[in-house]
């Protein structure tokens, strides 16, 4: 299926709008919403509901023959669907920032050909930064093109991280943490792996690796970091699966190099 350039904007354009009226969403819930367990340590909200629900009834009114995965399933989300075109929607990226008044915290909104990323759109409703790519377009932020950093030595970088959830002290991800630790200049741990992976992309962070993500977590992100400069592989160099994302991206291939040694553990 060849998509032309116009049926890209098209796309985009949907996508930021989508996101807009899901940030206006969140905003409007913030500090007000109840919460709700729906898993271990994995917190949901009236204002994921919401926002993905004026997400998902936006893009069905635009593009009503395209399949939509919801972080937040429903039936009408995982409604059966022959197109090739899937939108893959994070509602509200970084619950637990949001939960508790921490603002940082995304929508996060990709357009997919059944595993090829298309468009991604990812919006900090906060600072009302919109970071957004197309495929071979490059990547934005609020309309200016922007790049990763081209940082090359670990021991000069900032690094992000995600942590899973219900850690132990054995886990695996202890020592990677660790190894990591003692070898980057700076590490973080901000709480949204869309935004992590935009960061990257413009050049606040120089690397960010997770584990145990969900495709709606990465899915737009995953774009802009690739159209913006960024490296992205999985911990022996290979193409991550987006369907259980293990990965580090950096701004640099050596960048990568140098980290995915201390992480394949």
């Amino acid at each position: 299926m060849k998509i032309t350039p116009d049926e890209l904007e098209t796309y985009s354009s949907a996508s930021r709008e989508a996101a807009r009226r899901g940030g206006q969403v969140l905003l409007k819930w913030m500090g007000k919403t109840t919460t709700q367990e729906k898993g271990f340590r994995d917190l949901v909200t009236q204002a994921d509901l919401e926002s993905q629900q004026v997400i998902q009834e936006f893009l069905k009114s635009e593009f009503p023959d395209h399949r939509f995965i919801g972080e937040e399933a429903t039936d009408e989300s995982q409604e059966p669907s022959h197109s090739d075109l899937c939108w893959i929607v994070d509602p509200l990226d970084g619950t637990t920032n949001y939960v508790h008044g921490l603002r940082s915290f995304a929508v996060s909104i990709a357009l997919y050909h059944r595993t090829t990323p298309l468009v991604g759109t990812v919006l900090d409703p906060v600072l009302d930064e919109c970071y957004w790519a197309a495929r071979g377009q490059g990547a934005k932020l609020n309309g200016d093109s922007i790049h990763a950093s081209g940082c090359k030595e670990l021991g000069k970088s900032l690094f992000v991280f995600s942590f899973p959830r219900g850690m132990t002290r054995t886990n695996p991800e202890v020592v990677r943490f660790l190894n990591m630790l003692e070898n980057v200049g700076s590490i973080r741990r901000l709480g949204s792996a869309a935004l992590n992976l935009c960061y990257v992309a413009c050049g606040r962070a120089d690397g960010y690796w997770a584990t145990s993500l969900s495709q709606w977590d990465v899915a737009a992100g995953w774009l802009i970091a690739r159209e913006a400069g960024a490296v992205v592989a999985d911990f022996r160099g290979h193409e991550i699966n987006l369907e259980s994302p293990f990965f580090c991206a950096a701004a640099t291939e050596n960048l990568l190099k140098q980290a995915t040694p201390l992480l394949n553990v």
